[in-house]
């Protein structure tokens, strides 16, 4: 079961803000910029975050001074990022958002140097029509960066949580979907499935990335400052190294078309 395409994500938008500016969140978003960051250099990119959400990753892509597309489905959740690009106006000349959604994006093929789309492939049906929709939007040299669930680790959570009957279930079954803390069913992709859709697609894939292995049980993480920092470089260290990064609740997939010889 996945999640009805036409669902308003606005009305979760109270839980992902404070999911977002809580522990969990905060790896989540560090760790995929932190990559997107590293991949893009010193070179100023025109970059596309496809279901953008309240902006999170529009503002940091912007601070570190790129060009940024933010396209988002839900009208409450654009209304946000908008009212969080309002309120940093040294950087709302480097952002433009709109309403729309993977399927019907209204961009020439190779029109930027990165497309991001993060937390929104799982919420589909299936991966392999939202990774060409997104790749063919890639240009030359240009990077895709998918962040979704990670169907190594089903069971995980579960299993560190307590719930031993439902982790026993989905680790048996082998179930790519389950219902995640916002009370959405979400479905998961492994690593190798990802990589080889984006090869489908013209795409080198890049090293992959396990996000969230140590902490993703942690629901009431309210960690000081610094103990979120070391949590954090733990983390990181990790999320490029097996075995570690195959229990990590979310595959940060990352890819680049190769420029001409």
């Amino acid at each position: 079961m996945t999640t009805d395409p036409s669902t308003d994500f606005a009305a979760v938008q109270t839980g992902y803000a404070a999911y977002s500016s809580g522990g969990r969140g905060r790896l989540r978003h560090d760790i995929t910029a932190r990559r997107v960051l590293d991949e893009l250099g010193d070179r100023c990119a025109h970059v596309l975050d496809v279901g953008c959400g309240d902006g999170e990753m529009v503002l940091r892509l912007a601070a570190a001074g790129h060009r940024v597309v933010g396209v988002e489905k839900s009208p409450g959740m654009l209304a946000a990022a908008s009212g969080r690009v309002a309120a940093a106006p040294d950087l709302a000349g480097r952002v433009t958002l709109l309403e729309g959604a993977i399927g019907n994006l209204p961009f020439a093929d190779g029109s930027f140097d990165a497309v991001v789309c993060h937390g929104v492939v799982m919420y589909l049906p299936d991966s392999a029509a939202p990774v060409a929709d997104l790749a063919r939007l890639v240009a030359a040299d240009g990077i895709l960066s998918v962040l979704t669930k990670n169907s190594l680790a089903v069971g995980v959570r579960e299993a560190l949580t307590g719930r031993y009957a439902r982790a026993r279930a989905q680790i048996e079954s082998g179930q790519a979907a389950s219902v995640g803390n916002l009370g959405i069913t979400t479905r998961g992709d492994t690593p190798a499935h990802l990589d080889d859709l984006v090869r489908a697609d013209g795409l080198t894939p890049l090293p992959w990335q396990g996000v969230r292995i140590f902490h993703d049980h942690r629901t009431d993480w309210t960690p000081t400052e610094t103990e979120y920092q070391e949590a954090l470089e733990t983390e990181w260290a990790a999320s490029s190294r097996s075995p570690y990064r195959e229990l990590g609740r979310l595959v940060h997939a990352v890819a680049r078309r190769e420029g001409a010889a």
